[in-house]
């Protein structure tokens, strides 16, 4: 092993000690979710701690869209708690998750593509000033605090770009950006790496590294095997609406994930 491997794992190795040492941002216990007679859910348990990278896995109608919209207050679950920075939460709308610090970033990522990157980052939480008896934009205001945070990432992208004109990756910062306006904890992001250039993969997996790097948990659902196995800490593998693995990835393979999404494997 080179220097710099040793070095890495050391660092990892330590990442992986605080983390293991603090306390969930989010637990889940016992989660079901029924849709008449459809049992979209079972029995998930799931935690992730402050700084925590966790890929969520699976094949479609395994139930991670599923799960994910009832963390992001979507609609509650049928059975089962969700406890958020060690106290049991409600969620009955996307506002109450946000209110608490969970933020998702979408696989469209919700942006307008006529506007700047600072204004898509304050889209719907502008800044203003008085102006007499008037409150006016703050562009100003806004260009300097997205510009802040596109440093943060250590992203290139400009404050006054048009989201028209920017890259996949660039898109992607925009919409992470968003999520860091309002101090969140916990991000869930969406299939980030879908039909974007290997260049642009590279710059998501990146900003997620930032997150990281803030202490701030991430919930990475994805297709694309690489990816997970590149910036996550855990692979969680979900199959038929029941959780199968949660596995640090040092401790499995891409052959064995693929076996338990398939179902070639049923649990690990």
């Amino acid at each position: 092993m080179s220097d710099a491997s040793n070095v890495n794992a050391s660092m990892s190795g330590g990442a992986t000690a605080v983390m293991a040492a603090a306390a969930p941002v989010l637990d889940l216990r016992g989660i079901g979710k029924q849709f008449g007679a459809i049992r979209a859910l079972h029995g998930v348990d799931l935690s992730i701690r402050p700084g925590e990278v966790v890929g969520l896995m699976g094949d479609n109608g395994a139930g991670k869209s599923t799960l994910v919209r009832i963390i992001a207050g979507n609609f509650p679950p049928s059975q089962g708690t969700i406890h958020f920075d060690g106290r049991e939460v409600h969620f009955h709308r996307p506002m109450d998750s946000r209110s608490v610090g969970i933020e998702v970033v979408y696989q469209d990522l919700a942006l307008a593509n006529n506007l700047t990157a600072a204004a898509n980052v304050f889209l719907g939480r502008e800044l203003r000033r008085n102006f007499g008896p008037l409150k006016l934009l703050d562009h100003k205001g806004m260009e300097a605090r997205a510009l802040e945070l596109f440093r943060e990432l250590r992203s290139e992208t400009r404050p006054h770009d048009l989201v028209k004109d920017m890259s996949g990756g660039q898109r992607q910062a925009v919409a992470i950006a968003r999520t860091r306006l309002s101090n969140a904890k916990l991000v869930m992001m969406d299939e980030p790496t879908a039909a974007i250039s290997v260049r642009q993969v590279e710059q998501v997996l990146s900003l997620i590294h930032r997150l990281k790097e803030q202490g701030i948990a991430v919930i990475l659902i994805s297709h694309r095997m690489p990816d997970i196995f590149a910036v996550c800490d855990r692979v969680v593998v979900m199959r038929r609406g029941e959780k199968k693995a949660d596995k640090p990835v040092a401790e499995t393979s891409p052959e064995e994930v693929t076996a338990l999404i398939t179902g070639a494997k049923e649990a690990a």
